[in-house]
């Protein structure tokens, strides 16, 4: 039996893994490091640091390179200050990490009176106290992190699905730190789906970051090109004919945060009163349109967004090829 080969050789395997501890050591002193600050300071200063150094980071190219297919019709100048914009929120994101227990002040005697307010307080009670399932959605926008903690200070009891990130030294940490401020988290794997459903069996909300690509997703139109997203939040609402629930967190002057849970969609169904998930994953897709051009610079535009689908490999072709 000929021996099964590997993606990558072994010594890069061994670089990549020091490679990501030692960026993994970086950040995590970085974030003790800003602990010890006072926390608007330590916010604002994290937010200037990588507004300069993150448009040194190659992969800022992509990001530039989004942003030009999204909007075609801005200048060269715009497109940079967005990008600046977005290093910006990823910046202070990163710092309200260490913060979140000093800077969460929503006082629901006052509750505009804080740095934290919510909008749509109907819903956040209606879906508070729906008996049964619920899935709520969001997206890399504003300081997303956040939302779970708001919810959980409304009463509310969701468990989000997350996608740690690549480093895993830097995830399990991280993975950590979310478990303690915010709540139930599900790592977007193998077998979330069956975890997800678990907890909707039992009457249970979820939450799902839906912007992504998803290399075995739906068809969906982003900003006028077609892309793959995640078909998961669809075919968890066909399965339990729940209600979607879009929600964001916006980012505004003054080291402000407006938590908005909007009023449920309109779920498309099919002639036979199934929901229709093409038309619903579009629905999504488009909601999450309509929030990034409101704020450009507070969505995370680092990531492959539009992308070709691989060719599936022709399995007869290729033995005739060896014949």
């Amino acid at each position: 039996m000929a021996k099964k080969r590997t993606k990558y050789p072994k010594w890069y395997v061994v670089l990549r893994n020091a490679r990501d501890w030692t960026l993994a050591r970086w950040m995590l002193a970085f974030l003790w490091m800003v602990k010890l600050l006072p926390a608007d300071f330590a916010i604002n200063l994290s937010e200037r640091i990588t507004r300069f150094l993150g448009m040194l980071y190659p992969r800022t190219k992509l990001a530039r390179q989004n942003l030009k297919l999204a909007f075609p019709e801005k200048s060269d100048a715009q497109i940079e200050e967005i990008l600046r914009g977005m290093w910006g929120n990823l910046g202070r994101t990163a710092a309200e990490y260490a913060f979140l227990d000093k800077i969460f002040d929503w006082d629901p005697d006052h509750p505009e009176a804080g740095r934290f307010f919510f909008a749509g307080n109907e819903n956040f009670e209606a879906l508070r106290d729906l008996e049964g399932p619920a899935v709520c959605f969001t997206a890399h926008t504003g300081n997303w992190e956040v939302l779970p903690v708001g919810a959980a200070a409304y009463g509310l009891n969701i468990t989000a699905l997350f996608r740690p990130p690549n480093n895993p030294y830097l995830a399990k940490e991280l993975l950590k730190a979310r478990r303690t401020a915010m709540g139930h988290l599900v790592p977007s794997k193998a077998g979330a789906a069956w975890a997800l459903a678990g907890i909707m069996d039992e009457g249970g909300k979820v939450g799902i970051l839906a912007d992504q690509f998803f290399r075995r997703g739906m068809t969906v139109t982003f900003f006028g090109r077609e892309t793959l997203a995640n078909p998961l939040l669809a075919k968890l609402v066909n399965n339990y004919d729940c209600p979607v629930y879009p929600a964001r967190t916006i980012r505004l002057p003054g080291g402000r945060y407006r938590m908005e849970l909007q009023d449920p969609l309109d779920v498309p169904r099919l002639e036979n009163g199934r929901v229709d998930q093409q038309a619903l994953t579009q629905m999504v897709t488009s909601k999450i349109e309509e929030w990034v051009r409101e704020y450009p610079e507070q969505w995370l535009w680092l990531h492959k967004r539009w992308r070709k689908p691989k060719q599936k490999k022709n399995k007869a072709n290729k033995n005739r090829k060896k014949a």
